[in-house]
């Protein structure tokens, strides 16, 4: 394409073309409908345009170029205005903000069919088209800043007259597409996992498309916006953007394609380096340091930093990702990822993970195609240097140790460490790992991910608690899995996975046998001949039931806190029927009852649910009902655990459980404490200083330990709280 020749006094004027104006509209028709102040405007006055002149300033249409009554032609200096330019209120003062010290006015600009609130200072812009500036507004040293008339601001959406193949869409979890979305602005976490999933249901994905479609205007002409007290500096590109209010953007390369949610109380910074392009980032993100995104969401207090780069991949809120690469990726809340040599591709992680340096998760060059997927419960862990094979797929806290996995996994017991054994070829697989040697870390996540959701209104509940619905049931699954793994061992004749089960159940509670006699494997974990050997079996296995149990008595003590067990008995153990368990899906990082998002979803297919603000309504109205639901998944679960049809609960039976609970959060806190405490005690910890006093400036003291003291404070006010139950 070569650049057109066309007269100088049509620059700035028909922006949109004939065929896409509504009848009876002008080119401004959008552009009045999108403005962010309210002034009345009129022409020059021939004073005003021989002051503009003398100062070195030009327009071809000085009729066009419209002001207030305070407007103040000194403060416009060699600048030039094509089209029809409106700038608000002037005053002699200068604007501040973090060492930059601007005069309100125009300097040294091209301004093309723009609107320019009150009090900007905008400097050295060398070229501006078609666009909305909201109040003190400020603008320095930009090369380039102008809008499409088919701008879509980074959306999921086509224009009149776009084709189809313009489209953006978000290829998350499969490099192939197969799993691809609209991005839209308020986009959640939850919204994109119910779009990745059920991909085979083609009535539910062409309602998620039509109520994406039906959420924008086609029409063309829409300008870029700038809002309120929004400061842009030293950056080259800036094209179709909306930016909200208070944000600060400095020394990027490249904005295009972007909407910036940004407001006061939550603002977005985006600094030097950055090209992000077909994208969409939320409130109170701050991307810097040579950020490169493509096609991406980035959900709100969200971070990238120090050279990542996101591409085709949605981030949700309280996350960060710094120096690596993330590939087709969808990760929910509270994702960590900071060094330079991790890799993440084609990959599903249900937030609250941590990806170690040298872990490359998803890569398909080590498969036949690019179209395999790794799937991650929330608390995964790959360690240092794990590479994993697509198609894999993790439980709950999974800690995977440093290794080359060169097979497809299955591991389907949480809180698990899984090792690669070399020099005997096979996997070994430690149930209940973060319980017996690393409850430090495992419970400190519980206060540290509910820190640091800066959300400031919290209508979706996210679950941090690492015992939840959703780990609880794995626990479940777990303790089935090592029973028929221990069954299978001891009476391999059986050939039943009931009847392994059955015995192996009696083997785990016949405290004489030593399982370490046998080799324990665990079937269907590798798509490989070799072993999956569990160690620590009768450990695990007990320390899933206790914990299963903490959870149940600690719900139903929350519960009974505030209701009596006369009241329990009529609201619950009354009920007819046997009280089942219920299933949970995390969806984007709330927990969702397996029969609340079959509702749901059959709402959206039957046209009930046609937006997705209602969509979004449905997912707060289950927030405010998780609690109810999670309790009577406790209740359910100490039924279940302790083996007790509901008539047999007495309050008697809940004192004893409760009073094993408080058993139980004493030995938590006392192996928080002896984890933790084994690096004040190891020899190998502590040669690095000269002796204990150096040690404890350096990390610290024990006994100071801020998190050690919480959690000793809340078991004595749990044990504190204990007074029994009260009949009625």
């Amino acid at each position: 394409m070569t650049p057109k020749r066309k007269p100088l006094n049509t620059l700035g004027y028909g922006f949109i073309r004939d065929e896409y104006l509504p009848e009876g509209a002008d080119e401004y028709y959008f552009r009045n409908q999108q403005q962010l102040t309210e002034y009345t405007y009129r022409q020059l006055s021939a004073d005003e345009v021989a002051i503009l002149t003398r100062n070195g300033n030009y327009s071809p249409n000085w009729g066009d170029v419209w002001v207030t009554d305070r407007f103040l032609p000194e403060q416009v200096q060699q600048s030039t205005f094509y089209g029809r330019v409106r700038i608000g209120d002037m005053e002699e003062s200068f604007l501040d903000f973090r060492d930059l010290h601007l005069p309100i006015g125009i300097y040294n600009s091209v301004i093309v069919s723009s609107d320019i609130g009150g009090y900007n200072a905008i400097h050295n812009v060398r070229y501006m088209a078609h666009f909305i500036l909201g109040e003190e507004v400020m603008l320095f040293n930009i090369n380039e800043m102008e809008t499409s008339n088919n701008a879509k601001f980074g959306n999921g959406i086509l224009k009149e007259g776009d084709a189809e193949s313009s489209l953006i869409q978000l290829e998350l979890c499969n490099e192939n597409g197969g799993r691809a979305v609209l991005p839209f602005e308020g986009m959640q976490a939850s919204d994109v996992y119910l779009w990745t999933r059920q991909r085979h249901d083609r009535l539910l994905q062409s309602r998620f498309r039509e109520i994406t479609f039906r959420r924008f205007d086609t029409r063309r002409g829409y300008y870029s916006v700038v809002c309120h007290r929004t400061v842009i500096k030293n950056s080259d590109i800036i094209k179709d953007v909306k930016i909200g209010t208070d944000a600060y953007i400095k020394g990027v390369n490249k904005l295009k394609n972007v909407t910036v949610n940004s407001i006061a109380e939550a603002y977005t910074q985006i600094g030097e380096g950055c090209e992000l392009v077909n994208g969409i980032i939320g409130h109170g993100c701050r991307i810097f340091y040579g950020v490169k995104a493509v096609r991406f969401i980035l959900c709100s207090f969200s971070q990238l930093k120090y050279g990542a780069r996101l591409i085709n991949s949605f981030l949700a809120d309280n996350s960060t990702i710094s120096c690596c690469e993330v590939l087709n990726s969808l990760l929910f809340p509270a994702h960590e990822q900071h060094h330079n040599n991790s890799f993440l591709c084609a990959s599903l992680v249900m937030g609250q993970s941590n990806m170690a340096a040298g872990a490359t998760v998803g890569s398909n060059h080590n498969s036949r195609g690019a179209d395999g997927e790794i799937i991650a419960g929330r608390g995964f862990w790959p360690g240092l240097c794990v590479s994993l094979k697509h198609n894999s797929r993790f439980a709950s806290y999974t800690l995977i140790v440093k290794g080359d996995f060169l097979h497809e996994l299955d591991i389907r017991l949480p809180f698990t460490m899984v090792s690669h054994d070399v020099a005997n070829d096979r996997i070994v697989i430690l149930p209940a790992y973060w319980f017996l040697y690393n409850m430090y870390a495992l419970m400190r996540n519980n206060g540290k991910f509910i820190s640091r959701d800066r959300r400031s209104l919290k209508n979706q509940h996210f679950e941090y608690d690492v015992l939840a619905p959703d780990t609880v049931n794995e626990a479940f699954t777990a303790l089935h899995e090592i029973e028929i793994a221990v069954g299978k061992t001891y009476h391999p004749e059986a050939g039943d996975p009931a009847e392994w089960g059955a015995k192996g159940k009696a083997i785990l509670a016949d405290a004489t046998m030593d399982l370490r006699e046998k080799e324990i494997v665990l079937d269907g974990v590798e798509n490989s001949k070799r072993k999956v050997v569990l160690i620590k079996v009768r450990e695990g296995y007990n320390t899933y039931r206790r914990i299963i149990a903490y959870y149940a008595a600690t719900q139903l003590k929350a519960y009974l806190n505030t209701y009596s067990f006369a009241e329990l008995r009529a609201d619950y153990l009354s009920r007819s029927g046997r009280m089942e368990r219920a299933g949970f899906e995390n969806v984007g990082g709330q927990l969702i009852r397996k029969p609340d998002l079959d509702d749901l979803l059959e709402h959206i297919r039957s046209g009930e649910l046609a937006e997705w603000e209602a969509i979004h309504h449905q997912y707060h109205l289950l927030s405010s009902r998780y609690l109810t639901h999670k309790f009577e998944h406790a209740l359910a679960t100490f039924l279940e655990i302790h083996d007790l049809e509901k008539s047999a609960l007495t309050p008697a039976y809940l004192d004893t459980c409760i009073a094993e609970s408080v058993a139980t959060k004493q030995w938590i806190c006392g192996e928080i404490y002896k984890t933790r405490a084994k690096d004040y005690q190891n020899p190998f910890r502590t040669m690095v200083y000269e002796n204990d006093e150096e040690r404890d400036i350096v990390i610290g003291r024990l006994e100071d330990n801020a998190f050690i003291r919480q959690q000793q404070d809340e078991y004595e006010r749990y044990t504190e709280s204990i007074t029994g139950i009260r009949p009625i």
